[in-house]
């Protein structure tokens, strides 16, 4: 009858940290060239110097594996 109760808490726990661990910021991912440019609007307007210029990111070119996502 201990042995159920253990194996019922740890599937309880267990649940929980999934649970919890789902939790997270809600919305679209930023790429790195739009954090860029965020850091960069974020600096200029605090009067910091800025970092250099990010690059636009070149046109994605597909991949033999894509097809299989």
């Amino acid at each position: 009858m201990a042995s159920g109760r253990f194996f019922a808490s740890v599937a309880l726990l267990t649940a929980i940290a999934i649970g919890v661990s789902a939790c997270g910021r809600r919305g679209p991912l930023d790429t790195p060239y739009e954090a860029a440019v965020e850091a960069r609007q974020e600096a200029i307007d605090r009067g910091e110097t800025p970092p250099p210029e990010p690059t636009p990111p070149v046109a994605d070119r597909p991949f033999i594996l894509d097809r299989l996502l």
